[in-house]
């Protein structure tokens, strides 16, 4: 009987005994049936860590609400998160058996994400328009009170990589040999935009305006480029024809760029370890044929290219800075649950979990599990048991009284 029972754990009179029996009851009750509140996601704070050349660090912090006036270890209590850019899911886990004291829980992930999942990212932030929507999904379920409670964070990432391409302003192209006079050509246009970006590759379309000032004819057989992010090359190459420009004339001359997308895992390490900042450079050449059929190698240092690129990814999450504190506090109490998970990159994962302690309360015991997701789809998951802080006397009578119902 749930009477005896009490009777054994509370050494109190009759009236005493009643008048909390009568508490306890009324805050089972209010709990069982949802009348004192579900607990629910109030904060998400994401930052990047440590950054290597196969992994990147996401460290995740979950603010969760325990409404109640007592703290929540009874039933199955779970948190599950996914961070995900465009639909490319590029951290998720889970932890489950909470134990949530009144107030604020801070729960902290720290998940590794492998670098080969950004060209798959990449692909559908150009095809995007260069826009990505950072969505990250929360919810917190209590098999208790047999609700569950979503909180969708979503924040808008946006690049401008090559409209600074386009210009009308005129450039001199000077040959800079011995018995020919400069300039040879004037570039009086320029303009860039993406083509049809696939899995391995991402072009850029290019067209240049160029007129001819000499009487003589001109041909330009080739125009080639080199491509650095971060001085990390991603992409070299040539015009694919040669192209005649009368003279006192002008011609358009159209090439192709080429972002070879398999190296954009080293620029992502670049970029992130330059604090989110690239800088793009695009270099050219052209060889000219001259009236006296010399072929001379130009620099076209006058179109270089140069666009520098920041984003602000994680950046104002809705409990900015939580990472930074060890513990969240708010209305009652609160308490910092961490959570690691690491990703070699090999498939294989490694787990651990250190709680905070509060030396006023007992010990319980929960279960974590995380899950990371590799580029290929294989998903691999890690458990461990976690000791967390007791419910007090409160908690061990509400506990009691659930076993019994």
């Amino acid at each position: 009987m749930v009477g005896e029972r009490l009777k054994r754990i509370l050494p109190l009179g009759k009236r005493g005994f009643l008048g909390i029996l009568l508490v306890v009851v009324l805050l089972g009750a209010g709990v069982l049936y949802g009348v004192l509140g579900v607990p629910h996601v109030v904060g998400v704070d994401n930052e990047f860590g440590e950054v290597t050349n196969q992994t990147t660090g996401i460290q995740t912090a979950l603010v969760v609400a325990n409404p109640n006036p007592i703290d929540i270890k009874a039933g199955n209590t779970s948190v599950n998160y996914t961070v995900e850019m465009n639909g490319v899911t590029m951290a998720n886990g889970s932890q489950s058996n909470l134990h949530l004291e009144k107030g604020n829980t801070t729960l902290r992930f720290s998940t590794k994400m492998r670098n080969d999942k950004i060209p798959e990212w990449w692909v559908t932030h150009i095809r995007n328009g260069e826009h990505t929507t950072l969505r990250i999904h929360s919810k917190v379920h209590s098999s208790l009170v047999k609700k569950s409670v979503d909180v969708p964070y979503s924040n808008d990432i946006n690049t401008d990589i090559i409209s600074g391409f386009n210009s009308t302003k005129t450039r001199p192209i000077n040959a800079s040999v011995p018995f020919v006079s400069d300039p040879v050509l004037y570039v009086n246009e320029t303009s860039a935009n993406w083509g049809e970006v696939t899995r391995s590759k991402t072009p850029i379309r290019m067209r240049m305006r160029v007129y001819n000032p000499k009487s003589v004819t001109y041909t330009v057989s080739e125009i080639g480029y080199e491509m650095t992010m971060n001085g990390i090359a991603v992409g070299n190459g040539t015009t694919e024809q040669p192209y005649t420009i009368p003279g006192k004339s002008e011609k358009t001359l159209r090439m192709r760029t080429i972002i070879q997308n398999d190296q954009l895992d080293d620029w992502w390490v670049s970029h992130l370890r330059n604090d989110q900042r690239t800088d793009l450079k695009i270099r050219f050449y052209a060889k000219i044929e001259l009236p006296s059929g010399k072929t001379v190698r130009v620099p076209l240092r006058q179109l270089t290219y140069e666009k520098r690129i920041q984003t602000h990814i994680f950046e104002n999450d809705s409990a900015e800075g939580t990472l930074a504190s060890a513990n969240v506090t708010a209305g009652n109490g609160g308490t910092t649950t961490h959570n690691t998970v690491t990703d070699d990159g090999t498939g294989t994962t490694t787990h651990s979990t250190t709680p905070a302690t509060d030396s006023s309360t007992s010990a319980t015991t929960g279960t974590t599990t995380a899950t990371t997701t590799g580029a290929t789809g294989t998903t691999t998951t890690a458990t461990t048991t976690t000791t967390t802080d007791g419910g007090g006397l409160l908690g061990d009578l509400l506990a009691e009284m659930h076993r019994s119902v």
